[in-house]
């Protein structure tokens, strides 16, 4: 049986072909995802990490661990750029992805309302590269492109609501004075 500092300098040595599996997994995963967030979630108990897992599934985030070194090589051969990204892998590195750009970041914030973990190490964002921990709440508040294709179209529906509003009640009001003109005439 292993003891306590014997265990810690155990470590456990991967297959080359696992490494393999894993790098091309997670290079499908950067491939198929525009919104990658990177995260440090060392320090979490397993309960913590559980509840965290919940957080993320309930808002439509995968969440992946992986080793630092096969992140990196599956982001050298993903098609994407991830710049400076790579340089926030140290330590515990946990991957998470979602189809909406903000809810990695929203889901961190609201879980941390009860601790100062996840930890924000960086996030790409379709092409875009945020790094650091302070930039959660400007992640947060990033709008979609829905968002902001629904703030366009009702800016310009806005005008043309106007004209069509000032068109009928002007049309009503000449209906109006064309009727007293001609009555008077009668």
């Amino acid at each position: 049986m292993l003891m306590l500092n014997q265990f810690q300098e155990y470590k456990i040595k991967m297959k080359k072909s696992d490494k393999n599996v894993i790098v091309a997994e997670l290079q499908e995963l950067f491939e198929n995802n525009s919104f990658v967030y990177i995260t440090d979630a060392s320090g979490m108990t397993a309960a913590d990490t559980n509840k965290l897992r919940r957080e993320l599934f309930k808002n439509g985030v995968k969440m992946r661990v992986a080793k630092n070194t096969l992140i990196k090589l599956a982001m050298q051969n993903s098609s994407k750029n991830f710049g400076d990204l790579k340089t926030t892998l140290s330590g515990s590195s946990a991957i998470m992805v979602s189809e909406n750009l903000k809810a990695p970041a929203l889901s961190i914030k609201n879980f941390r309302a009860n601790g100062d973990s996840p930890k924000l190490k960086g996030a790409f964002i379709d092409s875009a590269i945020f790094i650091g921990d302070n930039q959660l709440g400007t992640l947060a508040s990033l709008q979609s492109k829905e968002d902001l294709l629904a703030a366009v179209i009702a800016l310009l529906q806005s005008p043309v609501k106007n004209v069509l509003s000032a068109l009928q009640s002007s049309g009503q009001n000449i209906t109006g004075i064309l009727q007293t003109l001609s009555n008077k005439e009668n």
